[in-house]
């Protein structure tokens, strides 16, 4: 991406936790900053647009996974917090958008749903038959380790079970909610379990998009052209339906195509100025 204005690093380095005075450094921190910023990838680095519990972690803008992860202080401290956050449930985790392992705080996981999650009656025609099997055995047993789960679904070759549960992740069925170590193994269960009343909240698709949009707005400051859309795992259809209404209430401005900032940041005051100074990019 080009590179952005001054002020908005230093906004993103405020809501995203990229300064070390403030970066994240235990369980506690991690849930206070999905919150603030409504939704986080776990482990990606500055490469991708978005914020990051890792880069959090890290407390910094320029962060790159390093090669060998296994002996990197931050790498393993960004893992043990996961972990311990997912264990907590009182932020929702799973693999998203994508299949990237993403953090949701609790306000917006209503509005993930209302643009992820089928309803009951139209899984058949949703879920594959693997994903099915495996939703089946949870509802029934509401919370298996992997192999259990693997055993009592049938779904016994390895690939497919992957599948199947990175499928249920995605359309927000089914969630990791601990980790064993020895013998390693995720314990699985039901999002609805967990987040019952906020996957029992209807919206629609259209306000959904709008808070996905506001959350991540609000996080970065400004979005340059598909940012949202790669941050938040919409299509850019999707993401540009939700900036064009942040737009219609007066939330965020409207720069040039695709580029959207918000409506209260001093750069954004005088439309002049704004396009000035953004064009740049």
């Amino acid at each position: 991406m080009p590179p952005l204005p001054e002020q908005i690093e230093l906004h993103r380095d405020r809501l995203w936790r990229r300064d070390e005075e403030i970066r994240v450094e235990n369980a506690l921190e991690a849930e206070r900053f999905i919150e603030d910023v409504g939704f986080a990838n776990t482990l990606t680095d500055a490469r991708r647009p978005g914020p990051s519990l890792y880069i959090a972690v890290c407390g910094r803008r320029d962060v790159s996974l390093p090669r060998n992860v296994q002996k990197d202080e931050e790498t393993r401290l960004t893992w043990y917090l996961k972990d311990e956050v997912m264990r907590r449930g009182r932020v929702y985790y799973a693999k998203l958008a994508a299949g990237r392992s993403m953090f949701v705080a609790p306000r917006l996981i209503s509005s993930f749903a209302a643009v992820s999650m089928p309803q009951q009656e139209d899984e058949p025609r949703t879920l594959s038959g693997a994903a099915q099997r495996v939703l089946k055995v949870l509802r029934r047993e509401h919370e298996l380790g992997t192999a259990d789960l693997r055993a009592e679904s049938g779904v016994t070759e390895r690939a497919a079970f992957t599948r199947a549960l990175d499928e249920l992740q995605r359309q927000m069925k089914v969630i990791p909610q601990d980790v064993i170590y020895q013998p390693f193994s995720y314990i699985w269960g039901l999002a609805e379990d967990r987040f019952p009343a906020e996957l029992r909240k209807r919206i629609a698709r259209k306000t959904a998009l709008r808070e996905i949009a506001r959350a991540y707005l609000m996080g970065a400051g400004m979005t340059l052209l598909g940012e949202t859309a790669r941050a938040t795992g919409l299509s850019r259809v999707d993401a540009g339906l939700g900036n064009h209404q942040l737009v219609d209430e007066g939330y965020a401005v409207r720069v040039q195509r695709g580029i959207y900032a918000l409506a209260n940041l001093p750069l954004a005051s005088a439309s002049g100025t704004r396009t000035s100074k953004l064009n740049r990019l």
